[in-house]
């Protein structure tokens, strides 16, 4: 096994424990590979979502927070998980702080530095989210059935000796309002940020991983745990960058032991200028 690498900070969201999409069993092999002195859950870390209709709570989705609890107990991490808009259930418990080292809250300043990054989910300015939930929840429907179709897809490729492909990423790649969405997400955010007083935001929600600069206004978004698998990490200099976990796909049977399928988390080089594509996308 690695050595541990121990980080000031790592941002994960949107892993949607509860979903038959989400990639828990990797998002708790990056936190046993990976320490730091402060862990950010930003939101749709579990998906009450489907969890209220279809979902299924499975013992992977629990070994992760098992593992988050070890962190806080071994490492002293502080935890603090922000609220998204598939976890709006907190709405009825926050701001909520457990001890010493966790917390719930819907927003947080984070000191990176001499820098202070506003930390959100990034739903406040998703309208279709906060103003036609009926509407956001078919939405739901269409993507979990677009990764439903990229699973078995995937399935075929691996039985012809394939590498896996993202079809649910090609297919939003090649839609030309989804990329305009993902640009005009970007600005509203670093927008925010600038109200805020802070020289940067820190980001999930869209489930695009990046490091930007816009106008003097660093946009970080650490991505998701259902396609890019990917985390947002801070050095004790204040750098950050976007690791990607990189493993195997082939299959998913639930009795499979976690490290028949592990790989060593992968680091992948980002600065806090105009970030290249190659960086942006994940490496399989």
């Amino acid at each position: 096994m690695k050595t541990k690498r121990h980080f000031r900070t790592i941002v994960l969201s949107d892993i949607h424990l509860g979903t038959a999409g989400s990639k828990a069993r990797e998002a708790t092999e990056f936190l046993k590979n990976y320490s730091c002195q402060k862990l950010i859950l930003n939101g749709d870390i579990i998906d009450g979502w489907q969890l209220r209709q279809y979902g299924a709570w499975k013992k992977k989705h629990t070994a992760f927070f098992r593992t988050v609890m070890k962190l806080i107990i071994r490492h002293d991490t502080k935890v603090v998980y922000l609220r998204g808009n598939h976890d709006d259930f907190l709405d009825q418990i926050m701001p909520l702080k457990v001890g010493k080292n966790f917390s719930i809250r819907r927003d947080y300043v984070l000191e990176s530095g001499t820098r202070k990054l506003y930390v959100t989910h990034g739903d406040v300015f998703d309208s279709i989210t906060s103003q036609m939930k009926w509407l956001a929840y078919l939405g739901d429907l269409g993507y979990t059935f677009l990764l439903w179709c990229n699973k078995l897809y995937n399935q075929y490729r691996a039985w012809r000796g394939l590498p896996y492909y993202s079809l649910s990423q090609q297919v939003k790649r090649h839609i030309k309002q989804a990329v305009n969405y993902i640009s005009d997400f970007e600005v509203k955010l670093t927008e925010l940020a600038r109200a805020r007083n802070c020289d940067g935001i820190i980001c999930g929600h869209i489930h695009h991983p990046a490091i930007r600069d816009y106008d003097g206004i660093l946009y970080m978004n650490s991505g998701d745990w259902v396609e890019s698998m990917s985390a947002l990490v801070e050095d004790y200099d204040g750098h950050w960058s976007l690791l990607y976990y990189t493993a195997d796909l082939e299959g998913d049977d639930e009795d499979e032991p976690v490290f028949a399928k592990r790989a060593t988390p992968a680091p992948v080089p980002a600065t806090t200028g105009q970030t290249p594509d190659s960086i942006t996308q994940p490496t399989r």
